[in-house]
């Protein structure tokens, strides 16, 4: 169709019957909608109010008298009002020049980037720092009664060994500044999970039955249990649970709903048990699972024979779980061993 005439259908004020109409701009400037060739209805071009272009979307145009004129002709429309001094659709327009997609979408993902590194770090240390008392023991007695419920099942370690365990943890515990009372040492089964020990948010630590069988004495369980005192003094736990809250609101907020994702973060043991903690993280619960053992006067390398044991088995059909939580497992137990000895150095020359 030329710019001077366009075909589509007219709607009367109020109502919903439609005419097959013609649409042209007269010789006064006006735009004129004939029906069987009846003028029904004009008006000059700027008192019209046109829809946007956007794709092959049918364009609307209202008249001041409230009548409707609709035509699939995109370019008609345009080359009328754009005569006129009308733009084109800002939509569209972005649409048609596609270079400015791809900058846009360059722009999302750099924005993206800088929300990840920059802003859900911020944000996390600003939770922590703001999270009332009662949310780490609530989020500890969810997650533990969920692992309870779907992994674990009550230890089968006698009890005189469950009780050298907690007195000789208790005095490690000590010398943490939440004091011996801060932390309480569980005792499970592990099942699936295996020869593993993990740290919650409200200072509870879970001990399995396998880790017990699986090292060489309790000075190797113990150097296990002062690096997991470590992580609940750095509330290591609580800023993974805010960061993985924090990407999943950053998935939602690029791909919409995910579901109960979020729900399964914050409440679920199986999704606390997943998150892996930073390197940085394991390194400092290394260093300080080193400096309490060493303050109470225990092997303050006894991790890395537990260390060795994994490393042992990780070959096997079912290598332990606790692998995939403590990356990088041999640098670890290197620089156990060279902090440790960097200690005991100090320490000398300070005597």
């Amino acid at each position: 169709m030329a710019s001077d005439g366009l075909s589509g259908s007219w709607f009367p004020p109020g109502a919903s019957q439609r005419y097959v109409a013609e649409a042209a701009v007269d010789a006064h400037g006006a735009l004129t909608v004939t029906v069987e060739g009846e003028v029904v209805t004009s008006a000059f071009v700027e008192k019209l109010v046109v829809s946007e272009r956007v794709a092959s979307i049918p364009r609307r145009i209202t008249f001041p008298d409230g009548s409707l004129f609709e035509t699939s002709d995109n370019d008609g429309v345009d080359a009328i009002t754009g005569a006129h001094g009308t733009a084109a659709g800002i939509i569209d327009g972005l649409e048609r020049y596609r270079p400015r997609l791809f900058v846009f979408a360059g722009l999302v993902i750099a924005l993206c980037f800088l929300v990840y590194r920059f802003a859900v770090p911020a944000l996390v240390e600003v939770a922590v720092a703001v999270t009332p008392p009662i949310v780490p023991t609530v989020l500890s007695q969810s997650a533990l009664a969920s692992l309870d419920t779907t992994v674990m099942s009550p230890s089968e370690l006698p009890a005189d060994r469950q009780a050298a365990i907690i007195a000789a943890f208790k005095a490690i515990a000590a010398h943490s500044p939440r004091g011996a009372d801060g932390f309480v040492l569980n005792f499970r089964k592990g099942g699936p999970i295996g020869p593993n020990a993990f740290a919650l948010p409200d200072g509870n630590l879970v001990l399995t039955d396998e880790l017990v069988e699986l090292a060489a004495n309790d000075e190797a369980v113990l150097g296990v249990l002062g690096h997991e005192i470590a992580h609940v003094e750095g509330e290591h736990s609580l800023r993974q649970l805010y960061r993985a809250a924090g990407i999943t609101g950053l998935i939602m907020m690029i791909g919409g709903d995910i579901g109960a994702a979020a729900e399964d973060i914050l409440v679920q043991g199986s999704a606390l048990m997943a998150l892996s903690f930073s390197r940085k993280q394991e390194t400092e619960s290394d260093r300080r699972g080193v400096e309490l053992m060493l303050a109470a006067g225990r092997d303050p390398t006894a991790i890395v024979g537990f260390f060795e044991k994994l490393l042992n088995l990780s070959g096997t059909a079912q290598p332990p779980s606790m692998l995939s939580t403590h990356p990088d497992t041999q640098g670890r137990m290197d620089a156990v061993k060279a902090y440790a000895a960097e200690l005991k150095a100090r320490d000398g020359q300070g005597r």
